[in-house]
């Protein structure tokens, strides 16, 4: 018997003491190399986008990878990457500790895909932290404030 899966994830995490390390100039390199990092995963990545001081991904994880492994290797390959383009992410320290991941039907896809391409016209009225308590809120998940920005 083979195996199936659909389960669409809606991932966030952002930099460490949300210091803003995302600009026009170096934001399609990493969301790039995030998608790169998915496919060979062989995880589908159906967007990477983000505004300033965090990130966004849906992606459809492959049966055989783990949610926190696959975010420990998104964050150490992306660390490595941006330490060796320093120039480009200069103000990049390293990632905030943990993440959120939401679990969406995927009649969902189209309107998460269109959210995170919004990304900076909806952080021009809302911050990351008030972003992630209304996800967190939304899919009735218990959080304490005081770990959020960690």
């Amino acid at each position: 018997m083979s195996t199936h899966t659909q389960i669409l994830y809606h991932l966030v995490f952002g930099s460490k003491g949300h210091i803003p390390f995302l600009t026009s100039k170096n934001n399609e390199l990493l969301f790039a190399y995030i998608s790169g990092i998915l496919k060979n995963k062989f995880c589908n990545s159906y967007i990477v986008g983000g505004s300033v001081n965090h990130i966004h991904i849906i992606t459809h994880i492959h049966p055989t990878e783990s949610l926190a492994c696959l975010i420990k290797d998104i964050k150490e390959s992306t660390n490595y990457m941006m330490n060796q383009e320093r120039y480009l992410f200069n103000n990049f320290s390293e990632w905030q500790i943990g993440y959120s991941g939401f679990t969406y039907h995927i009649s969902s896809k189209q309107s998460l895909i269109n959210y995170v391409k919004n990304q900076d016209k909806h952080h021009k009225t809302i911050t990351y932290k008030d972003e992630i308590i209304r996800l967190l809120k939304e899919n009735d998940v218990v959080f304490s404030e005081k770990y959020l920005m960690k």
